[in-house]
């Protein structure tokens, strides 16, 4: 029983935890100009360069024309560009825009000198703490995958 109310006080936690997360990293994305929306659209294509709008909105989880409208107004930002595939003229790809290449750079700065700000207030014990606990629950999570 004892292990049963451990498992879902670390649930608990960690949904805290991801909670305070997301909106200390709103408070960024906001600061940039950006809904926290048009951050994740920015952060995929970061990452992968260039998307469908279908491969948007699955890793989003929201409907074609919601990112549709979000990068819309990324356009109109200069931020993103669309491209509509040579093959399949129905396919639209997005990328990120050259110009905001270097403002995202600055933005992941940001990000992780805010995540840094945040650690250095702890002490050394604590932040082995957190390193070892986020290590075993990543393995964790790792072999729930694997299964």
């Amino acid at each position: 029983m004892e292990i049963i109310n451990e498992s879902i006080e670390v649930s608990r936690l960690f949904q805290e935890v991801m909670s305070l997360f997301r909106a200390n990293m709103k408070k960024i994305i906001e600061r940039t100009g950006m809904t926290a929306p048009q951050g994740m659209v920015i952060g995929l294509l970061y990452k992968n360069k260039k998307m469908k709008v279908t491969e948007l909105s699955k890793q989003l989880h929201l409907p074609n024309s919601t990112v549709s409208g979000i990068i819309d107004k990324l356009e109109e930002q200069d931020a993103v560009i669309r491209e509509r595939s040579e093959d399949d003229k129905r396919v639209v790809y997005v990328s990120i825009s050259p110009k905001f290449i270097e403002i995202h750079k600055n933005f992941n700065k940001q990000i992780e000198h805010n995540i840094e700000s945040i650690l250095n207030q702890g002490t050394q014990e604590e932040l082995n703490k957190i390193s070892e606990g986020l290590i075993i629950f990543k393995r964790l999570l790792s072999e729930n995958n694997a299964n």
